[in-house]
């Protein structure tokens, strides 16, 4: 990913405030997702996530070191998942739903707000201040990756959270699940190794970024 940000070909500057906004929007991304299972954990009756200080905005608390890197160079990373104990929710069902989603959720609603701000912004994509630069960056990687994190993890394939969700309905020892909790890790990484999922990947994203500018295009 670092090599497809520096095939931009920018001047030094703006190349830096390319690569701090996108750093940043990452940062952004990853904790928000995190923080938000272990918010909703809480509400739901958990205090797992906040005895272990998950429930904080330092950005310390969410990353591996190991996702980070991994993120940075092949656009592909991931957080420190939040500790959360089902055993704690007031109903198992309903609240494990609602925990598995949350993460998605949130980095939906990111994106969403963030696109009429980057559509502000693209007036500076040409602005000579670098300030101004950084803010047309940080906007855009917000809503491309905030949309990509999303997406992403809507995947049925364990351990991501559109598998956690769906296996929240499915009776217990099921073959799907069994299966996912076996292979699914495998699965994924051949996916991404691959790209075999890239062309719906892409799809699905696109549309739903098409969705949120025609909703702000009717406003503005």
């Amino acid at each position: 990913m670092l090599y497809y940000l520096f095939g931009y070909n920018l001047p030094g500057t703006e190349m830096l405030m390319l690569i701090l906004a996108y750093l940043i929007a990452i940062v952004f991304a990853l904790m928000s997702h995190e923080l938000a299972h272990g918010f909703v954990a809480y509400k739901c009756g958990d205090k797992t996530a906040k005895l272990e200080g998950r429930l904080s905005l330092n950005p310390a608390k969410h990353l591996d070191l190991w996702g980070s890197l991994s993120f940075l160079f092949i656009g592909f990373g991931w957080a420190k998942p939040v500790p959360v104990n089902p055993l704690n929710f007031r109903n198992y069902k309903r609240d494990m739903a609602f925990v598995s989603i949350s993460g998605v959720l949130t980095n939906i609603v990111i994106a969403f707000f963030s696109v009429p701000l980057f559509k502000l912004c693209i007036n500076f994509a040409s602005s000579t201040n670098l300030f101004f630069v950084f803010l047309y960056y940080l906007t855009m990687f917000l809503v491309v990756i905030n949309i990509s994190l999303a997406v992403f993890n809507l995947l049925p394939i364990y351990p991501l959270d559109g598998f956690n969700f769906i296996n929240t309905f499915l009776k217990y020892g099921n073959k799907f699940s069994d299966f996912m909790f076996k292979y699914g890790s495998i699965i994924l990484l051949i996916l991404i190794i691959t790209g075999l999922f890239s062309f719906a990947f892409n799809f699905v994203a696109n549309g739903l970024l098409s969705i949120f500018l025609k909703f702000w295009g009717l406003i503005f």
